[in-house]
């Protein structure tokens, strides 16, 4: 297992995510959403998808205005900044990488969300207090928690909820216990994410027993294989921006990357879920009783 110390995860998390923004703007679309779109159907555009996935989200955490949403991971803002302008929540979000944080930063001022939005340069487990956030959410960051810090990372989620509040944790799951040893793992740690970790959905519900009660688990596997392989037709395309951007070696090596993944993804050797969790309490769950308002016609 990797040590996933504050100062090792932030030097992994720049090497990935700080090849540029420009580079990522090549494939990832419209919004910067560097996590699988959610397709209503398989004809959707790759826009149209990820802006029905901030929307699942938003619907799934039951967001209501006024409410304090913390985002663990924010990436570039799309999520932070789409729930504060049509959810009327006060958003914060969290990143470890210095460029992804300069564009959340800009985006907010750009959609004149100063007012109900901000993201700060810092580590999920520096964030401070305890029960100050209505709605927790994670997307496409738990893969990079590591397996040893699964406890710390739920029971962080656990402190800055409210006991009424929801967590949803969006993270790659693989079905194979996680070795190091195995082909494609050793290539993506060395070239594309290094420290990365997996493990089993069943391993992550039990880490999230102590402090959560399971409420909703959703497979995106489908949807994932799908993002990635437009991500790889889009970089593809873009061949030659992406070529003056970082060159030869990191264009190869990302598009093997995003094709691999989509294989096996489509092969189900790994997946994605949306997991829903309510902290443990005494009567009723703060959900309704069906999930029909998740899926009211949009």
């Amino acid at each position: 297992m990797a040590h996933h110390s504050l100062k090792s995860d932030r030097r992994a998390i720049s090497r990935h995510y700080d090849v540029g923004n420009e580079f990522y703007q090549l494939f990832l679309g419209r919004d910067q959403l560097y996590s699988c779109a959610y397709f209503q159907t398989p004809h959707d555009d790759l826009d149209r998808a990820q802006t029905d996935k901030l929307d699942h989200i938003c619907r799934k955490l039951r967001l209501r205005p006024g409410e304090k949403l913390l985002d663990i991971g924010c990436g570039w803002g799309g999520l932070i900044s789409y729930a504060a302008r049509y959810y009327g929540v006060s958003a914060t979000g969290v990143t470890i990488s210095r460029n992804q944080y300069e564009y959340a930063r800009e985006l907010i001022a750009k959609r004149g969300l100063a007012h109900s939005c901000r993201v700060e340069l810092a580590d999920y487990r520096e964030v401070t207090g305890e029960a100050c956030f209505d709605k927790v959410v994670s997307v496409g960051m738990f893969e990079h928690v590591g397996l040893k810090n699964l406890p710390v990372y739920f029971a962080t989620a656990a402190r800055l909820l409210k006991d009424d509040g929801l967590f949803l944790n969006h993270g790659i799951t693989s079905e194979n216990v996680f070795r190091r040893d195995d082909a494609a793992t050793r290539f993506i740690n060395k070239y594309v994410f290094p420290d990365g970790e997996l493990t089993r959905l069943s391993e992550i519900l039990s880490a999230t027993e102590k402090a959560f009660e399971t409420l909703d688990v959703e497979s995106l596997r489908e949807h994932y294989a799908r993002t990635l392989r437009l991500w790889t037709l889009n970089l593809q395309s873009s061949r030659e921006q992406a070529l003056a951007i970082v060159g030869e070696k990191i264009y190869r090596i990302w598009i093997l990357y995003m094709a691999g993944c989509a294989w096996g993804f489509e092969r189900g050797n790994i997946n994605v879920y949306q997991v829903l969790l309510a902290k443990k309490r005494r009567g009723f769950s703060p959900v309704p009783l069906t999930r029909a308002d998740i899926y009211r016609a949009i």
